[in-house]
């Protein structure tokens, strides 16, 4: 049991909370891959520092249904940040075949 390393208290909000925050090509990588799945892409947003962003996300407009642009799914991203700019901002994709979210990680902290 000593092996097990223990983490921060500060609070993870997605699978890749655990890694280094990524870098622009990382993000667009990321969401280029969802888009290859298939998956709808969403833009999701919560205030810091609240129990909201535990259980409660608001939408940013509809989910993207059906979008094939990386750049498109980007620049709604960056319109919700900067319309919210001390929120988080994420982005989801959603898998119609497994009714699930296939990916999500915060773009914005």
């Amino acid at each position: 049991m000593a092996d097990i390393q223990a983490y921060a208290s500060e609070a993870k909000y997605e699978t890749f909370s655990y890694l280094p925050p990524m870098d622009a090509q990382q993000v667009r990588r990321q969401i280029a891959h969802a888009l290859a799945q298939g998956w709808n892409p969403a833009v999701e947003h919560t205030e810091q520092g609240t129990l909201a962003k535990v259980s409660f996300w608001y939408m940013w407009k509809l989910p993207l249904f059906g979008e094939q642009s990386v750049d498109a799914v980007l620049a709604e991203i960056e319109a919700c940040h900067r319309e919210f700019p001390d929120h988080m901002v994420r982005f989801v994709a959603y898998d119609n075949y497994a009714q699930s979210q296939g990916a999500a990680f915060v773009v914005y902290r």
